[in-house]
């Protein structure tokens, strides 16, 4: 099969093209000329995903049977590429996030009304807010990922995705960690781990919250069955671990792979330091079914729990970010810590 990849050098993309190159199918990876040129069996195509049109005599040439969009970010983008799918009769799918669900709406308070009860399945209310996230939070995330535009909506990607003049399938993604995670989501773990703290401070609030994870070469797995099998057209799918764990549960994990034997320490929110409190409300969790991708599709995981946080922790303490987030005030959870005990 002939599948372009747009957005495929990245942190998903580089295991998702592996695979797929592994499997003897024809890839090719739509980029500025920032991919790595190591992967062999792999064509690069010069371009830019805002400008799709001025790629389409090689896209023509290349003629993809299959289009994996990585990096979609509004309604806008959706409609373009489902106008050149549908030129070069070219099933697509598309990336997007579980921020689409209402419970993500609950959690940034953009969304009134009860709690979403759980699991959370691909039927389950989607947000009626659109915006999401604040602009500056938005600045800050496009400092990560440069991909995402001002006017971030996975929701109108989905939209544009599933009325397009041909097939689409959408996965919604978990929070994805591993090797080359450009968020280090165990950082917060491993650098008290690597500083010797005797203790890890937790507010209780987010100690018991439940979110949807995914190792990155899982669900690059997932998307290379999406693209694979033709029954995935025209569908909708979760992608996520199970059972999901708790805050506290996972870093416990994490601790415990790294030979920590320090204390998490759990404190009421209002005792906690105030770096360490969330500003979202953690009473809604988002406990997400994998189910339907599992029965229809075949996922299953490649890589083990234990063997994905290993991997992810080694990385992660050979590739330390360049900056210091502003999560680590040693000082103030000491304190925090001298209460509890006095």
């Amino acid at each position: 099969m002939r599948i372009l990849l747009i957005g495929g050098s990245g942190f998903i993309g580089t295991p998702l093209s592996r695979e797929l190159a592994a499997g003897d199918h024809e890839v090719a990876i739509l980029h500025r000329g920032n991919a790595p040129s190591s992967q062999s069996g792999i064509r690069h195509i010069r371009g830019d995903r805002h400008r799709l049109t001025e790629s389409f005599r090689p896209l023509k040439d290349f003629a993809p049977e299959v289009i994996v969009d990585l990096v979609l970010s509004a309604g806008e983008q959706a409609r373009l590429l489902m106008q050149l799918a549908g030129v070069l009769r070219a099933r697509v799918v598309a990336l997007s996030s579980m921020d689409v669900y209402r419970a993500w709406g609950v959690i940034h308070r953009v969304e009134s009304g009860p709690l979403e009860p759980l699991p959370i399945t691909e039927d389950s209310p989607l947000r009626t807010t659109r915006k999401l996230y604040t602009p500056e939070a938005t600045k800050v995330m496009q400092g990560i990922f440069t991909w995402l535009s001002d006017d971030y909506d996975k929701i109108s990607v989905e939209e544009e995705v599933l009325r397009g003049p041909v097939p689409g399938t959408i996965l919604r993604l978990p929070m994805v960690y591993g090797p080359g995670d450009p968020l280090h989501r165990c950082l917060p773990v491993v650098k008290r781990v690597m500083d010797g703290r005797p203790a890890m401070i937790l507010p209780e609030d987010f100690a018991a919250w439940r979110g949807p994870r995914g190792y990155v070469e899982n669900v690059a797995h997932a998307i290379a069955l999406a693209a694979l099998s033709d029954r995935a057209a025209g569908r909708v799918f979760n992608i996520s671990e199970e059972p999901a764990l708790s805050e506290l549960e996972w870093r416990s994990k994490l601790a415990r792979e790294l030979g920590w034997t320090g204390e998490f320490v759990v404190l009421p929110p209002a005792r906690a330091p105030k770096h360490l409190r969330v500003p979202f409300n953690a009473a809604q969790h988002v406990v997400a079914s994998s189910d339907r991708i599992r029965a229809e599709l075949g996922f299953h995981e490649v890589v083990a729990p234990d063997e994905s946080i290993r991997r992810t922790l080694s990385w992660e303490v050979e590739h330390p970010p360049n900056f210091t987030p502003p999560e680590f005030d040693y000082q103030a959870e000491d304190e925090a810590l001298k209460v509890r005990a006095g």
